[in-house]
Formats: structure tokens, sequence, C-alpha cells
């Protein structure tokens, strides 16, 4: 019932240790509450004086007091685990993630990855922080105590040894029906979660096809199978709560009427049994306690054991890096080598096929193509996401890898998508994201070159406009100067990487974009891959693309001189074909 993946966590043994530690002393704290508050009622029914039995009444005070200091203390030090993990986990999580590359997220759904970093760890805080001190006191508070009550009245003693194993496995059978349940509803959680993202995203182009209506038929359908499915986890859950209240109570009364029949005959004293009637609700309590609350973390241990199952993803973007790769200089050779790319091993097609292609010092290379031609492919493999299928694809300076995920390559270089990521956040930490520490000045001349000068002047605070989701709207030209900023604002990022930049930009912010751009290609490796014909003037070579062949290369002027790929393309793009 208790996942695995718990003890992976970081330094769990110690702590484990520890509240088994705290455990005992508790179960140690409740013995001597119940026993010297039966001493004092006990001996008050003999006729005792109150002032008489004044250290029994300090006594069970003092334990009772310990009991909440633990607690305290115990809670304290826990929430700094928890949130220190989660922390942890969360930055093991993100590295992952971005080692894994824009492919696994895709695959995975762009909503369920960025509820689980971001919702699903405060679960696992939760998690960690309810389910640790349940599980202790579960294995060690009630055996304490028995091994008391065995002292006091063997009878009692036995028949709490015999009513714990029955509800354990009576817990373990609804365990494993409620996981059940809490599967399906994560199953339906993340679904939820990606059409969520997906329907935010597409809203606006739904809106426009008269497909919004019929699409929210689609989400409420999903939202109604969440509903459901959290519906049915609810209903295990009373099941069980109620089963469970009902044997630990049906217990303790069949104690109670046992004690109560041998008081009457004579045949026990009421001291011993006071302690033992006292001590038996604390005897299940642990178990109650866990069996709540496992219901309450069930979802912290899917989104465990979800993110685990990240973590232990193999990818072949994490062998071959341990030689470094040199800055790249004005003197520097990049080549690909029959570099083949296949997205899923068990599929024939290759969405790269047997590139070659060598250069030498900075320049301007574009890569055309029509959509599906690879192109995107190629500056996934140019960033270090994808690998080859050979290992020895690509050649840096002679240096032979399988892939460019290397630290040495990817702090050189700067990625402009289509839709570049905007943070909810003020204007100058969206340009300064990559280097925090540029001053006012800088990121003003950044602005400046990237165009968005008159923007800064008309925003309500300047550069402490918050932008982004709910922020300053802005529209997608300025958003791709945003961008720009960011590179304009690096100068040590000498290999640039755009990916359609331009391609849902009108002609006229096209046209002022690329004015503002150029200059930034200045003494820079940069790989252009887009499909606008007027960027390949701009071009020092040329990389023309269909179906994952490099079909043909060369200079703008050599390209345009004869029939080739490239005048074919041109001419689809014109529609003469």
């Amino acid at each position: 019932m208790i996942d695995k993946n718990l003890f992976r966590i970081n330094r769990i043994k110690p702590v484990l240790i520890g509240l088994a530690g705290l455990a005992v002393l508790q179960a140690l704290l409740i013995i001597g509450q119940a026993y010297f508050l039966s001493k004092g009622i006990s001996q008050l029914w003999k006729g005792a004086t109150v002032a008489s039995q004044l250290a029994p009444i300090f006594i069970f005070f003092a334990c009772f007091m310990g009991r909440q200091l633990i607690n305290w203390l115990r809670d304290k030090a826990l929430d700094d685990y928890a949130y220190n993990q989660s922390e942890l986990i969360r930055q093991q999580l993100m590295t992952k993630l971005f080692n894994l590359g824009p492919q696994f997220i895709q695959k995975e759904g762009t909503g369920n990855t960025v509820t689980t970093a971001i919702e699903g760890i405060s679960q696992v805080e939760n998690y960690l922080h309810i389910i640790l001190p349940k599980i202790t006191n579960m294995m060690v508070v009630p055996w304490v105590v028995l091994i008391f009550v065995l002292t006091q009245d063997i009878r009692s003693g036995v028949v709490l040894f015999l009513v714990f194993p029955i509800i354990i496995i009576f817990m373990i059978v609804l365990g494993y029906a409620a996981r059940a349940k809490a599967d399906k509803q994560y199953e339906g959680f993340q679904i939820l979660s990606n059409h969520f993202i997906d329907s935010l995203r597409g809203l606006e182009t739904l809106n426009l096809l008269g497909l919004s209506k019929r699409y929210g038929k689609n989400v409420y359908q999903v939202s109604e199978n969440y509903r459901l499915a959290t519906m049915g986890t609810l209903k295990i859950a009373i099941l069980s709560t109620f089963a469970l209240d009902f044997f630990t109570t049906l217990s303790i009364a069949v104690i109670a009427l046992f004690l109560g029949l041998r008081l009457i005959n004579g045949e026990m004293p009421l001291f011993p049994a006071l302690t033992v009637l006292i001590l038996a609700p604390d005897f299940f309590m642990p178990i109650r306690d866990f069996a709540n609350d496992y219901h309450a973390t069930l979802n912290g241990g899917n989104t465990l054991k979800s993110i685990f199952a990240i973590l232990d993803k193999e990818n072949p973007l994490e062998q071959g890096t341990d030689s470094s790769l040199p800055l790249f200089q004005a003197n520097s050779e990049l080549a690909l080598n029959q570099l083949s790319v296949q997205y899923q091993a068990d599929k024939s097609d290759l969405a790269l096929d047997n590139i070659d292609f060598n250069w030498q010092g900075f320049g301007k290379i574009g890569i055309i193509g029509l959509s599906g031609s690879g192109k995107s492919t190629l500056i996934k493999v140019l960033g270090g996401f994808l690998p080859g299928t050979n290992k020895q694809a690509i050649r840096m300076d002679g240096i032979d890898c399988q892939h460019l995920m290397h630290p040495d390559w990817q702090k050189q270089l700067a990625y402009i998508p289509q839709d570049p990521y905007i943070f909810h956040d003020t204007l100058r930490y969206n340009i300064a994201f990559y280097v925090p520490e540029a001053t006012e000045e800088e990121v003003h001349l950044a602005l400046e070159k990237a165009g968005l000068g008159q923007l800064v002047h008309s925003l309500p605070d300047g550069l402490d406009t918050v932008i982004g989701e709910g922020g300053q709207a802005l529209s997608g030209g300025q958003l791709q100067r945003v961008a720009l900023a960011r590179a304009f604002l690096d100068q040590s990022r000498r290999i640039l990487l755009f990916d359609e930049p331009t391609a849902h930009l009108d002609v006229e912010t096209e046209a002022e974009l690329k004015a503002t751009m150029l200059p930034l290609f200045d003494q820079r490796l940069v790989f252009f891959a887009t499909h606008r014909l007027h960027w390949m003037k701009e071009m020092d070579y040329i990389l023309v693309l269909d179906h994952g062949k490099l079909v043909e290369q060369g200079t703008y002027e050599e390209l345009s001189q004869k029939e080739g790929y490239y005048q074919a393309f041109v001419r689809k793009i014109r529609g003469e074909v």
C-alpha cells in the first residue's frame, strides 16, 4: 500500500529513524497519560482527597503537553523537510524534462507536464508531510501500547492482538480498490489538463472556425468523466472510513464489555481495567489516522510515481557528453556527416535522412522547405534536443559526437521559435531572463536595438510593466521583439537558431522585424529555418530540405541560376505549380 518510490526520496532513512524514535517517545507518553489518569481516578474512587492526587494529575498533564510538543516539533521539521525535498524533486524533474526535449513534452502533453511540475509537486509535498509520521506511528505506537496492555490484562491484550491484523487485511483490500479508483481519477486529471491547455491555446482559432461550441462539449465530457472518477474514489474512501471506525469502535466496545463484567464480578481491580480502557482507543488511533489520510494522499502518491517514471526514462542525449566542446569562433568548423534522425525506434521513416553539410566560421545559413520537410527537426538537432542515429553524426572542430546536448555548446546558442515564451512578469525580467545581472542601461539598449523603444514609453509602468498571461497584452510582432531583445542583451551567445520566427506575422510587421533582426546576425553563426523566400537573399548559404532529405545546397546566386529543387520550391510557393 506504500509506494516504493517513497524510499527514493533524499535522506528518507534518517528521517524515518527519527520519526520512529519520536513515535516510541509518544507511545510512552500515551501510556504515562493513561496510567496516571487511571491512578488518580481510581484513588479518588476509593475515597482519597483531590490534594493527595495532585502529583498523578500533574504528571498526566505533563504527558499530555509532551505529546503536543512532540507533534509540534515533528510537524515543523517535516514542513521544512517536505518543502526542501519537493523543491529538489522539482529541480530534478525540470532538468530531466529539459534533457528529454520538446518531443517528450509533446508526447506527454503540455497540460499534463505543466500540472505535474507545478500542482503535482505541491501534492508530493503534502504527501511527504502527511504520510511519513502516519507510517511510523502505525508501525510503532500500537505495539508499544500492546506490550503495556498485556502487563495489565492479558485477555484484553489478546483481543487487541487478534483484531489488529484483521483491520490491516481489511485496509489492504479497500486500499487496493481505492488505488484503482485513484489511478483512474489521476488519468482523467491528466486528460483534462491537456484538454484545458489545448483549448486555451486554440480558443481564438476555434472561435474563428466556428468550432468553439463543439469543442466545449468535448471539454465538458472530459470534465464529467473526471467528476465521475472523483466521486467513485470518494465512495471508496467514505466506505473504508466507515468500516474502519465501525470495527475499531466494536473492538473497544467488546473490551469495555468484558472489563465491565469482570469488574462487576470482582475479578479485576478498577485501576488496570480503567488503564486498559483508556489505552484501547489510542491503540487503534494510528491505524485510523493512516487510513483516513491514505485516501487524501493518493494523488500525491500517484504524482510521485509519475515523476520518478519520468526521472527513470533513458535518454540517449545523456550519453556521450564527457568530452568538452570548444567555443565557436570565426575559424571553427561544424560538420554534419550522414546525419539521420528517427523519432521512434520502431518506425522505419526517418525525420532526417543522411544530411551532409560543412560550414566554417560565422555566417547565415538558411533552411528552407515545405511543411514537414524537416526544417524544425534540423533546428532541434542543432539545439541539442535530438540525437542522430549514428554516433559520429556531428563533428565540431574535429570532435565527433552523436548529439549537441553539451553544456559547452548550448550555453553559446540562443533559440527563437515561432512563439517565444513570455513569462508572467515584468518586461525587464523577460528581457534580462538569461542575463539577470544586466544593468538598466544595457536593457534599454537591447530594447532600442529590438525596436521596442516606443513601446516602453507607452507602457504604464515602463520596464516594470507586467506582461505575459494576465498582464499587458502585446502583439505577435512585439513578442518576437522581446525574444530578439534577449538575444541582443546576451552578446556572449554566438550561435542563433530561428525556427519560423515570422510565420504568424503579417507582411508589414515582418518587414519591420526583419530590419531589426539583420544587425543581430553579424559575427554570429545563424541557422534560419523558414518558408518565406525573401529571407534567402540575406543568407550566405541555403539548405533545401524535402521529406527529410537535403536535396540541394548552395548560395542564393547558385541556386537561383539553375533548375533544381530550390527553383521548384519557389514556383510552388508562388503558386505557379
